[in-house]
């Protein structure tokens, strides 16, 4: 079976820069996944982009599907023959076969002896296979949105032009978004117009790279990284490159060329990041700083051509953005005329949630919870009530309007120039860490307090008014709220009590249709999504549950069980203690114990309960004062040494003692040995 090159190429109008990667993948995997259903082997499949095409190579493709045997099933031997002629059936069977029922073959299972027939069936070639899978991929792309073009009805992203299907040299003849298959591409729009015929599908990227397409995604990626930081080089400064701007870049030209340009040092006065959201937002401009981290009046713009006068470009380039900059440095001295506290009554008219109320009330019930919360944290209360007053007032500002991602840093440097302390100031930006997973959380005790107060009021708001999450919906990401929470209370080592804080959080809120049961409903969601924290944090799922099972609502608590837990699996004696806990916790259930765990002495008779009992008896004096310090690994280091009176016991002794004195004092002895566990984690649960 010979195996060769396949290329794939859609080219299409410029593409949109975020769908990009997307696409190019999905197309990749949809041909793939085509051909993995047919059975066809394959190599490597590699998905290649620019704005104008879309394509998949595939390496090491072979010819066709491989022979197979196929095997089919007629009637019931009992059915197929009648007084040892075949019945109609049988000829039925037959016919469709294309044989005669003297080649029909008996076939033997379970369920009796049936009518069959097998057959060798050749592999269809990849030339009539490829028209459908290519049919399908393109149909399964997730297309963001569809237009037509011309008079034609179809229907795609971006107005396909051409077509190229080649395995290896030949042309695979098919027909897709009204286009025939060719060998024919265009390279660079400017620099390379002319079609390009293609002899083989190996030829496809040192072609394109010929005429000014550099057609590998990451390829053209990382040239753009090089050239930008070599351009920073050349201008002593430090170019910052934001991995989803690279993205953004790298979708939006074919033939990358950096250049830098400059702007009116007067935008300086600006807050920088008014100015490099604006270089972001608008024209996909990298800034620079200088040694000092300091915003410098240049940029790197990336263009899609090889000019023969680059400072035209750059001309252009400093054009368009002045009135940008001019922009940034309006909005920001328009906000200045009015203070933040001034802002506050706006904040009435703009709602947050149609049954929870306005921004306006969800600052004044922050505003209560932040002032508890600092109150348990040692924090500043006046302080924390000061910043949950002021902390959406920048939402209403016009640089915010604009520039929707300066939330909270707006609010800050607004919050300075208006002389609010800074521990108020620095925390209304605070109250949106940690932003997504890895981030930081805040640093100050008023930021940390509105920080959760913000969170609290909206999982209790949210879901009491019937709205939590179902599924792949959370259009108020309480799920990210929830793993903010428990960061900020553990990686901030807060001991605070979940359910205390939803208590208070709750009360602010009036009227909620579902507020019967509403604590207890989101404290068991927020405590359920520790399995994600915790899996986060590379802990197995027996882990969490070992310590869910138990009633925890103190975040930094349930943490510290987490990783005591963790610690503790991976002894030797683990296992072995973890059964002997299952065991207890059956013979506990079955013989109905009342939980009593006080031992008579006196009713200790066989060697191996008395050594057990001093053996629980002693942990018990060691552990009980390492529970009340959170020490948890160091008391579970100490159970582990019962492994082997608990190992004893149970080979030893026969807990449904005909004496009931007997058997109950056995109970209570196992109850007191499960209890010293239950003080930590269910550690039955890591059998799983």
């Amino acid at each position: 079976m010979a195996a060769n090159t396949l290329l794939i190429e859609l080219g299409v109008e410029e593409l949109p820069p975020s769908a990009l990667t997307e696409l190019a993948g999905a197309l990749r995997d949809g041909i793939r996944k085509g051909l993995a259903d047919a059975g066809v082997e394959m190599g490597e499949a590699t998905a290649l982009a620019s704005p104008r095409r879309l394509a998949v190579r595939i390496a090491q493709l072979a010819d066709k599907q491989p022979d197979r045997e196929v095997e089919k099933r007629g009637p019931a031997l009992a059915a197929a023959f009648k007084d040892g002629a075949p019945t109609k059936a049988a000829e039925g069977f037959a016919r469709s076969c294309g044989v005669t029922v003297d080649d029909l073959i008996h076939l033997e299972t379970d369920k009796g002896t049936w009518l069959g027939y097998r057959e060798q069936q050749q592999g269809e070639r990849i030339e009539a296979l490829l028209p459908a899978i290519l049919t399908a991929a393109v149909n399964a792309l997730p297309v963001p949105k569809n237009m037509r073009w011309g008079a034609s009805r179809i229907e795609f992203s971006r107005p396909v032009h051409w077509l190229v299907a080649l395995y290896g040299d030949q042309v695979v003849p098919a027909s897709l978004l009204g286009l025939d298959a060719d060998r024919q591409t265009f390279g660079h729009r400017f620099h390379a117009p002319a079609a390009i015929a293609l002899d083989h599908a190996d030829d496809y990227e040192s072609a394109l790279e010929t005429a000014y397409v550099l057609v590998d995604p990451m390829r053209r990626r990382e040239r753009i990284r090089e050239q930008v930081l070599a351009e920073a080089e050349v201008n002593g400064a430090t170019a910052v490159i934001d991995e989803s701007l690279l993205d953004e870049v790298s979708g939006l030209v074919e033939w990358p060329v950096a250049l830098t340009g400059s702007f009116d040092e007067r935008f300086l006065e600006v807050p920088a990041e008014c100015l490099v959201s604006s270089m972001k937002a608008n024209q996909k401009y990298f800034h620079l700083l200088d040694d000092a981290g300091n915003l410098v009046p240049q940029f790197i713009t990336v263009a899609n051509i090889e000019s023969a006068d680059p400072q035209q470009v750059i001309y252009g380039n400093e054009k368009v953005i002045r009135p940008r900059l001019a922009d940034a440095a309006f909005f920001f001295e328009t906000d200045r005329k009015q203070t933040l506290e001034a802002r506050q009554g706006a904040l009435a008219n703009v709602v947050f949630q149609r049954e929870l109320g306005t921004l306006a009330d969800k600052a004044a019930r922050s505003e209560v919870i932040a002032r508890f919360i600092a109150g348990k944290i040692d924090g500043d209360s006046s302080a924390a009530a000061r910043a949950a007053q002021l902390a959406k007032c920048d939402l209403v500002t016009e640089m915010v309007l604009e520039f929707p991602e300066l939330q909270g840093i707006m609010g800050t440097y607004y919050a300075r120039y208006d002389g609010e302390p800074e521990a108020v100031a620095g925390a209304i930006h605070e109250q949106y860490l940690p932003r997504f997973a890895g981030d930081a959380i805040p640093e100050t005790a008023t930021g940390k307090a509105i920080a959760l107060a913000d969170r609290l009021d909206t999982l209790t708001g949210i879901f009491g008014i019937g709205q939590r999450p179902t599924g792949a919906k959370d259009p108020f990401a309480l799920r990210r709220a929830t793993i903010g929470v428990l960061n900020i209370l553990i990686k901030g080592e807060l001991d605070l009590d979940l359910r205390e804080l939803l208590e208070i959080a709750a009360s602010q809120h009036r009227d909620l249709p579902k507020a019967e049961g509403l604590v207890d409903d989101v404290l068991t969601y927020m405590l359920d999504r520790f399995r994600a924290w915790a899996q986060d944090e590379g802990l197995p799922v027996d882990v969490y549950l070992a310590v869910r099972a138990r009633p925890v609502t103190r975040p930094l608590d349930f943490a510290r069980r987490l990783h005591a837990v963790h610690r503790f699996a991976e002894r030797e004696e683990a296992a072995a203690l973890a059964a002997a806990n299952k065991r207890v916790a059956n013979i506990l259930a079955k013989q109905s114990h009342d939980g009593r765990t006080q031992i008579e002495a006196s009713l200790l008779n066989e060697e191996a309960e008395i050594a057990l009992a001093n053996a629980v008896n002693d942990c018990r004096d060691q552990v009980e004062p390492l529970f009340r310090e959170a020490e948890y690994a160091q008391a579970l280091d100490i159970l582990a040494t019962l492994r082997a009176p608990v190992d004893r016991f149970f080979d030893e002794v026969m807990v449904a003692a005909t004496d009931e004195a007997v058997r109950a004092n056995r109970l209570a002895l196992l109850a007191s040995l499960q209890g010293l566990f239950l003080a930590v984690a269910d550690i039955a649960e890591l059998q799983r």
